[in-house]
């Protein structure tokens, strides 16, 4: 007799749809974020790229609660990942703040979006192929989701600063290649879903988080412009503490 668990008509618990749906949801969103770049919403586009990010936070999480992960769920997250950061903020960022140098500021969006995806796959690779030489505490590179956050700091900073005048168009251009190239880059960058704490340290933390949650809903913008100051020197602190340890073992 047939195993029953390997037929199409094999029941599926409907709750194990669950990050599959959430993973659609950031899809949606990411798509939505471009509709409302495009005319020109570009607080209501970021808002829906912060969601995005929040639903691709818990799409992995719920499927590894639940033993739902699948390989078609998989390759979903990682599409959805290319849209939400790599493709959704690039175009938002190219109508916001680069269309008056179409060419250069085009090309320079096409490299971020051409390193995101291969960023993207790379990650893909060697988790497939279970490569364990990389230090857990570490990414290789910066993540797709903090790319996304990075190359979006200048229109914070502008929405912060209202009337602060408009950042050149070839700065932009420059910052949003250097993002994308941070991507491809073997530069060390801290993995916080490995970080430990002391169990009496814990009530800190969900005060801090709490905190955070208040900051972001309160002063979205300069919560933003200070966790990405925070990112970029944390980058800097994950190369220095790299190269130590390269120097003692060498």
């Amino acid at each position: 007799m047939s195993d029953r668990s390997h037929s199409p008509r094999a029941d599926l618990p409907i709750v194990h749809l669950l990050p599959n749906l959430l993973t659609f949801a950031a899809i949606c969103a990411g798509l939505t974020a471009i509709r409302f770049g495009f005319q020109g919403d570009f607080e209501r586009a970021v808002y829906l790229i912060l969601l995005a990010c929040v639903l691709d936070g818990f799409d992995g999480r719920l499927a590894r609660l639940l033993k739902a992960q699948s390989l078609i769920g998989a390759e979903l997250d990682s599409l959805a990942d290319f849209l939400n950061f790599g493709v959704a903020p690039a175009l938002i960022l190219y109508v916001w703040g680069l269309q008056d140098m179409s060419r250069a500021g085009w090309i320079a969006v096409l490299i971020y979006a051409i390193c995101c995806v291969l960023r993207l796959a790379r990650f893909n690779v060697s988790s497939k192929s279970g490569d364990d030489t990389e230090d857990s505490s570490y990414f290789v590179g910066v993540p797709s989701p903090a790319g996304a956050f990075l190359v979006m700091l200048p229109m914070f900073v502008s929405f912060l600063f209202p009337d602060m005048p408009s950042l050149p168009p070839l700065l932009i251009a420059l910052y949003t290649v250097a993002v994308g190239l941070l991507m491809i880059s073997h530069i060390p960058t801290y993995s916080f879903k490995n970080l430990a704490i002391m169990r009496d340290k814990a009530k800190f933390v969900v005060l801090g988080a709490v905190l955070m949650v208040a900051a972001l809903l309160t002063y979205l913008w300069a919560t933003l412009v200070f966790l990405n100051v925070l990112y970029i020197l944390s980058i800097l602190w994950a190369l220095r503490a790299s190269r130590k340890l390269k120097t003692k073992q060498g």
